[in-house]
């Protein structure tokens, strides 16, 4: 198997709320949205939003229950931008679940949680170049 990810699927309680959440709120735009689920391209993968129930029936298996499962990591240039990611988070709704922190590693991040509690991570490592498209380089032993 090649370590590599396509699409990241995220199992959604209300399609809407979330569709709210992500595209007024932080100002995302889907290429595609059927009301069942939509899709978002980023840069290199694909995020599907997908309604709870259809995920399950795709999978065949019920929910797990509740509770965290997850976490994508959102990575930025800056200090600064870790913390106007976070405050328009927390203006939406979204919990904090660790304000951001300078850690022992030398970066600096903060988590919180969507509607559906999905986790993410909004991260300034200053070792790890994030090009203007936003990818991220990852540096061994940094």
């Amino acid at each position: 198997m090649k370590q590599t990810v396509g699409v990241v699927t995220l199992p959604v309680a209300d399609l809407a709320v979330s569709r709210g959440f992500y595209c007024e709120g932080l100002g995302w735009s889907a290429v595609f949205d059927d009301g069942d689920v939509a899709f978002f391209q980023f840069n290199g993968f694909v995020l599907a939003l997908w309604t709870r129930s259809s995920f399950e029936r795709d999978i065949g298996a019920a929910s797990v229950g509740s509770g965290y499962k997850m976490a994508l990591a959102h990575n930025v240039a800056s200090r600064e931008e870790v913390d106007r990611v976070m405050a328009q988070g927390r203006s939406l709704g979204a919990k904090i679940l660790r304000p951001a922190a300078l850690q022992p590693w030398g970066g600096y991040t903060a988590c919180f949680a969507d509607p559906d509690d999905h986790v993410w991570e909004v991260a300034h490592n200053p070792a790890w170049p994030v090009s203007e498209e936003g990818y991220l380089t990852y540096r061994a032993g940094s």
